[in-house]
């Protein structure tokens, strides 16, 4: 598909600087666009690429001033890098827009209901009672879990799983590989030594605009629901445990996990490899470093944590600062210790 300058600065609330009626039909890297491509520049680190790409267009902060000619026309934004991510946004949606219908085989259950413009893929599984909304789409060997509901707009991709009885807002991205509703990590100690499995009855309620990256796992609660609620961003190969409940729009990198009963706040920002305990609560706008492990609740909102056990950043830096130091003070203390020990020598004789 192409589109014109034009149309693309109408999208974008933007404004053309060059030949508006030039077309674009496809989206690269600015030092790997070609003719045809659009591109954009965000980080001033890269200006130097935006004086030499072959691209047909490239979107650009409003104040910005070249300081030497360009081949390139230029599309004039407030923000260019959220625009080029809407830019990224439509064309996904006009790839997804074609999958449309059911492919064979696929098995769908008794009472189940589904919406218009919908696709499901071959070999996937939707049980008895599901109910799910318009313009879904459901990717090959997806299982849907009996009682489950998904709403509008929302994408499951191949391989996911997700268990009976959850539920799924609109607008969800669930790439391959996640598993949403498998039981939590419930477990009874016996006085023989043994365990009793508690079983785990709840389910996993996801909101409105949710994104979950590939081969995370969210627990079902053991009773009630483990909660994401709206916006809230999960990267790849996360653990989520029974009845934690992410705040709206907090992001989580790749390898954390998020034990049993703990909620986490708003806006928060969860790094990679981060550990959480259960049980405990994180405020608002908490920032917690790569590797951080929190064994306390969080009381402070946009507290910025680092360490294991995690400390306030500032007191962080502070003791780190000492542990490099402390080869020096070492040093320091024997030379100390040996001159303590020659004046002790000379006060003898």
């Amino acid at each position: 598909m192409e589109f014109t300058l034009e149309e693309i600065a109408h999208l974008l609330g933007g404004e053309v600087k060059g030949d508006g009626k030039a077309k674009v039909n496809s989206i690269a890297k600015i030092e790997e666009a070609s003719s045809g491509s659009i591109s954009f520049l965000s980080n001033p680190k890269y200006e130097n690429f935006i004086y030499s790409t072959n691209a047909s267009a490239v979107i650009v902060k409003k104040d910005f001033s070249p300081k030497e000619s360009l081949k390139t026309s230029l599309i004039l934004v407030d923000d260019p890098y959220t625009s080029f991510t809407t830019i990224l946004e439509a064309y996904q949606q006009t790839i997804a827009a074609g999958k449309i219908g059911k492919e064979e085989p696929n098995f769908i259950g008794k009472n189940a209901t589904i919406g218009s413009n919908h696709y499901i893929g071959a070999f996937a599984y939707i049980g008895a009672n599901c109910k799910i909304g318009n313009n879904v789409k459901i990717y090959p060997q997806a299982y849907i879990g009996d009682n489950v509901t998904i709403g509008d707009n929302t994408t499951i991709y191949a391989g996911v799983k997700i268990y009976a009885n959850c539920e799924l807002g609109k607008h969800v991205t669930i790439h391959s590989g996640c598993v949403i509703g498998s039981d939590g990590f419930g477990f009874a100690p016996q006085a023989d030594g043994t365990y009793k499995t508690i079983p785990q009855i709840g389910n996993v309620v996801i909101g409105n605009h949710v994104d979950i990256g590939a081969n995370t796992v969210i627990d079902c609660a053991t009773m009630g629901s483990t909660i994401i609620y709206d916006g809230v961003k999960i990267d790849n190969l996360i653990q989520i445990a029974h009845n934690v409940k992410i705040g709206k729009n907090t992001v989580i990198a790749a390898q954390a996990g998020i034990s049993g009963s703990t909620t986490i706040g708003e806006n928060c920002i969860i790094a990679g490899q981060v550990g959480i305990i259960g049980h405990i609560k994180i405020a608002d706008k908490t920032t917690i470093a790569a590797q951080a492990g929190i064994g306390r609740t969080i009381t402070e909102e946009g507290t910025t944590l680092l360490g294991s056990p995690a400390i306030e950043k500032l007191d962080f830096l502070k003791s780190f600062a000492l542990y490099r130091k402390l080869p020096t003070l070492q040093k320091r203390i024997e030379e100390l210790e040996e001159k303590m020990l020659n004046l002790s020598g000379i006060k003898e004789s």
